[in-house]
């Protein structure tokens, strides 16, 4: 990445850099010097503002903000939450967390009852491969290019060596298939018959926005029948309306043992993640509630937080927005980089709110994330899929900030392509 970075901030202003240098990280200190400096102080809707007082367009954000920054009816339950019982003691039953379990079971696939409310995605993750293991599904199979957390157990289905392997030994017995592959998948399971636990997401995100080809996770769901395997599908990106549809899994009618929520649980606001799974499934930690526990996992507040994002998406039809929203803004993009397309961009794929666009070099990924951050605009890169950039808008973007992201993606873009021609 060769542009120049945002201005430096102003003088005499606190230096957050130098506080993460020295308390927090260095390598995370080098990054918010490259991104210019500044610190994120306040949000609202789909902005983020910064200490120096620009704003910033915020089309990234990690799939947390479906229902964008500091929704009213989010923070307005939050508060009162805050204002009657933030955290319980854990003795007695709590009936905020009885609630948000019933609400989201309400749009959970048929079947998936019951619900474990955890604090991160990647907890959701630990519970459900302990929940296999309850069940002595032991051998774990995940799919090459997934991501599910960076937790031990979640690191060992996460299939990205440049993660894994300063943390090696990790679980044992885990298998990589190909994604959107029944016939990998089908080798694998016919080894380990009665004894697999399958972990996969209906789209990848952190794996650079791939969507299989229709079908794929009915096949999944037929496989893991055939050859006894619990099946684990990760939601924690792709759920809550990400994809247009409550779940990713929705598109194809297709009810797994376990299914994992996550980021736009929290509706923006409070962290909180989820595993919600079949009463069969779920029988282990429903006999033995103390069997796993966490001090704030399923905590007052943020469960009220939850509880307020189901409610809301449910009143003001996120998900119906999310689908409408998502094809204008997708057809947007790919109208952006049809100029662009062979030299500079190889593809732009998409559903729902999570879009991706995937560059013919890595170097181009930073260049025009660079680019559109100096133009006030927030974009994320992939995880799993270096080449790809990836877009997670919240549902509340309205016309006239669909008009400044195309706007500047535009300038971004060909501002990026004449840097890479240099």
């Amino acid at each position: 990445m060769t542009m120049s970075p945002p201005s430096a901030p102003p003088a005499g202003r606190t230096d957050v850099v130098d506080l993460y240098r020295k308390h927090i990280g260095a390598g995370r200190a080098v990054m918010g010097r490259v991104m210019g400096g500044m610190a994120e102080v306040r949000s609202e809707g789909v902005w983020i503002h910064a200490d120096d007082g620009r704003r910033f367009l915020d089309f990234g954000g990690y799939g947390v903000f479906i229902l964008g920054h500091r929704h009213p009816a989010v923070v307005e339950a939050v508060h009162r939450q805050i204002d009657t019982h933030p955290l319980a003691s854990r003795v007695f039953l709590e009936p905020v967390a009885a609630r948000a379990a019933q609400a989201l079971a309400a749009h959970t696939p048929p079947g998936l009852d019951y619900v474990h409310f955890v604090n991160s995605g990647a907890e959701a993750t630990e519970a459900a491969l302990k929940l296999a293991r309850a069940h002595g599904r032991t051998s774990l199979i995940t799919t090459r290019g997934g991501f599910h957390g960076k937790t031990l157990g979640a690191l060992s289905v996460t299939a990205n060596p440049t993660y894994q392997t300063p943390f090696q030994p990790l679980l044992p017995d885990v298998t990589q298939v190909g994604y959107d592959d029944p016939a990998d998948l089908e080798q694998a399971l016919s080894a380990r018959r009665d004894r697999a636990c399958v972990v996969v997401e209906p789209v990848q995100g952190e794996g650079g926005v791939r969507i299989p080809r229709p079908g794929y996770l009915r096949q999944v769901r037929a496989l893991c029948r055939t050859y006894g395997a619990l099946m684990v599908v990760d939601e924690i990106q792709t759920g809550m309306g990400r994809l247009g549809t409550w779940w990713g899994v929705d598109a194809e009618q297709v009810s797994p043992d376990i299914l994992l929520a996550g980021k736009g649980l929290s509706g923006g606001v409070v962290p909180i993640a989820a595993m919600a799974a079949t009463e069969e499934a779920y029988a282990p930690f429903s006999r033995d509630p103390y069997l796993h526990t966490s001090t704030f996992g399923a905590s007052p507040i943020a469960c009220a937080a939850a509880l307020a994002a189901v409610r809301t998406m449910e009143d003001e039809d996120t998900v119906a927005r999310a689908a409408a929203l998502g094809s204008r803004i997708l057809a947007a993009v790919r109208a952006v980089c049809a100029p662009h397309e062979g030299a500079l961009v190889r593809e732009v794929r998409g559903r729902g709110l999570l879009i991706g666009i995937e560059f013919a070099e890595e170097r181009a990924v930073g260049e025009t994330l660079l680019e559109l951050i100096a133009r006030g605009v927030l974009v994320n890169h992939s995880l799993n899929s270096t080449r790809v950039l990836r877009l997670t808008p919240p549902a509340v973007v309205d016309d006239a900030a669909l008009d400044l992201f195309r706007t500047t993606l535009a300038e971004a873009l060909t501002s990026t392509a004449g840097r890479m021609a240099g």
